[in-house]
């Protein structure tokens, strides 16, 4: 038994420590004063002051949902020992404890918190509980939802394959696998970003999965933040042309293949530059190999839009994504996108047209992409305005409703889409 309880316990930190790592836009009409404000409570390894995917889109959407009249309980471990729980008329933050994620040392997992959660949700009783998370603290909040028949929502934000090759742990990645279906399947409802990602859970045994696509802010993210000084401080001069990737400086996010572009763009034009925004593991590597690449570090705010909007073209060729929020940030930005035909880029890019989007076997492809933008300046502006144009059509308010309608979905013991209690209408993006 104990053997059992420890192998479980590898298999969630192994997840844990890969979570933190459709042409469709979505409008959903409420119903106004008819629905009834809800108490949420949702679990997570991982909410800002965290700068990752996974933090940024949970927060939006618990702004959002805040915004909508709901009350919600975040449960979350503590990152700092100086962090204070924040509590207001409406929204309570519960701070468990954590410890360091092995190779990922600037986050923190969340311990198994049963008994705090059984305390609280028994006294106070939410109408759904939502966890974003597969680790430690989201298998106890799993149990306990169970154990008191409250209605369960979960996010899946793991590529397990992938990221257990990079982390030396490929040897876990069927036993993984078999725990997250598990994990989910145990769960009312279980949202996925893209509809790909859906049929591939879908083929593996995944049960009522359903797509929640990912948005982004129109406001935050703009060609307006371009900054010309901030371009002559990476030495970028008038006309040069500026390879941008924004997200952790790590194995998984293909990088090699990035430096790669950028080494056979730089022959054609020999003024090209790439700025990698973001840190980790392969920074110190990568900086003594290609001393000419500029090493932003980590940026947020309207820091990072400056950085964003003053690039060129954006390249992004991880193939480990289950999302990838950076790319809808870029075409926000106004930037020429480049990547693989996968995750979001796979559903919001159309080839030749928004961004160019290469098969996923065709790594040569991604190299000529990249060097056809740069080597042809109209066909990068005319990349770019058209990214703009589909990033308008991802907005947050319309996917947190999404979320909203999925919720009162499970609460009303209905699981497949065409029986959603709001009426919805799917409308392709221009």
């Amino acid at each position: 038994m104990n053997r059992h309880k420890n192998f479980i316990k590898l298999l969630q930190s192994a997840v844990t420590l890969q979570i933190m790592n459709t042409d469709a836009h979505i409008q959903v009409s409420r119903l106004g004063s008819a629905l009834k404000s809800l108490k949420i409570a949702v679990v997570t390894e991982t909410y800002p002051p965290d700068i990752n995917g996974v933090a940024h889109t949970l927060s939006k959407i618990v702004e959002g949902l805040q915004a909508l009249g709901h009350d919600l309980w975040l449960i979350r471990p503590k990152q700092q020992a100086q962090h204070m729980a924040v509590q207001t008329a409406h929204f309570q933050e519960v701070l468990v404890k954590g410890v360091p994620i092995p190779f990922y040392s600037e986050l923190r997992m969340g311990l198994p918190a049963k008994r705090e959660l059984h305390r609280l949700w028994a006294k106070q009783r939410p109408d759904i509980v939502h966890i974003a998370t597969e680790g430690p603290l989201g298998w106890s909040a799993l149990q306990v939802a169970r154990k008191l028949k409250l209605p369960v929502s979960t996010d899946f934000r793991t590529n397990f394959h992938a990221y257990s090759q990079h982390y030396g742990i490929g040897w876990l990645s069927g036993a993984i696998r078999v725990y997250l279906k598990k994990f989910h399947n145990r769960a009312d409802v279980t949202m996925v970003p893209t509809a790909m990602l859906q049929q591939e859970l879908q083929a593996k045994g995944f049960e009522r999965v359903q797509v929640v696509p990912r948005g982004v802010d129109t406001s935050q993210f703009s060609p307006s933040y371009r900054s010309l000084a901030l371009r002559q401080s990476w030495g970028v001069a008038e006309g040069d042309k500026v390879l941008l990737y924004v997200g952790r400086l790590a194995a998984e996010k293909n990088l090699g293949l990035v430096v790669q572009a950028y080494l056979k763009a730089k022959q054609s034009d020999a003024r090209t530059r790439l700025v990698l925004v973001g840190d980790g593991p392969m920074r110190e590597a990568l900086q003594l190999q290609y001393p000419d690449i500029v090493f932003a570090g980590y940026r947020s705010g309207a820091d990072l839009a400056a950085h964003y909007a003053s690039g060129d073209v954006f390249v992004f060729a991880s193939l480990t994504e289950t999302f990838g929020n950076v790319t809808l940030e870029a075409m926000a930005s106004g930037l020429a996108v480049v990547a693989f035909k996968h995750a979001a880029a796979g559903q919001c890019i159309r080839h030749g047209d928004n961004g160019m989007c290469v098969d996923t076997e065709s790594p040569h492809d991604f190299v000529q992409a990249v060097c056809s933008v740069v080597e042809a300046p109209s066909l990068q502006m005319r990349l770019a305005k058209e990214a703009l144009l589909t990033a308008k059509t991802f907005d947050w308010p319309g996917v947190v409703e999404r979320t909203e309608a999925v919720f009162r979905q499970v609460m009303a013991g209905n699981y497949q889409q065409e029986s959603l209690v709001l009426e919805m209408s799917l409308q392709r993006a221009p």
